[in-house]
């Protein structure tokens, strides 16, 4: 399956791949020459195909743990300064996707989304230590009974120019259910309350949301 913010990008790719098979039968007559290019039209497809999955998950819900809101490895885990929502020390939680990792964002719980805000911003690779802040970006913010208010930064990575977000304030969101999508090379920050335990370690494979993050 799919994610349907791909369609437009599939639909291109596969009438990216019948026109060049058909330009490549008609117009080159070197057969090596000619299998070279249909080949790496069909390397294109598989690509983007590839990129845009989303694969079915079965989330056991649990009031108790943060899943992994995206696949990828864990990069860091320390105790920063969050200066946009909470404005005060956070542990951080960031999760680097790879370009063949599913780029699905799911929500690491359930609760209700009391801050959902877009940034415009630079393409810095999504590694470097100021792409948390300066660029492209969205900042959501989750509270519940269990953890309180937990944030976590869709941020976009040097290919990536686009972030789907689906959280809009106010409302009721469920762990593991789509939260968003983002194109192209990117990583998740989460920012959790001091003390929480954690349950993953740097450079740890992560799972969207089968992988649990911490625990209450």
């Amino acid at each position: 399956m799919f994610h349907k913010e791909g369609a437009p990008s599939i639909s291109l790719g596969i009438i990216f791949t019948v026109a060049v098979l058909l330009l490549a039968d008609k117009f080159i007559d070197i057969n090596w020459l000619k299998m070279s290019v249909q080949i790496f039209a069909f390397l294109i497809l598989i690509i983007i195909l590839q990129f845009f999955r989303n694969p079915k998950r079965t989330v056991i819900i649990n009031e108790n743990q943060i899943l992994a809101p995206v696949d990828g490895k864990v990069v860091v885990i320390e105790e920063v300064y969050e200066g946009e929502y909470f404005k005060d020390k956070r542990l951080q939680v960031s999760i680097f996707m790879s370009p063949i990792n599913v780029h699905v964002t799911r929500y690491a719980m359930s609760g209700i989304i009391k801050f959902s805000k877009y940034h415009p911003g630079k393409f810095l690779v999504a590694w470097h230590p100021k792409a948390s802040e300066e660029n492209e970006r969205t900042t959501v913010v989750i509270e519940n009974n269990t953890f309180g208010a937990v944030l976590y930064r869709q941020i976009a990575g040097a290919l990536a120019r686009r972030i789907v977000n689906y959280a809009e304030e106010g409302m009721q969101v469920v762990q593991g259910t789509d939260a968003g999508f983002i194109k192209f090379g990117s990583r998740v920050d989460l920012f959790l309350p001091l003390g929480t335990p954690i349950n993953v370690v740097l450079n740890q494979k992560a799972i969207g949301g089968k992988t649990i993050i911490a625990t209450k």
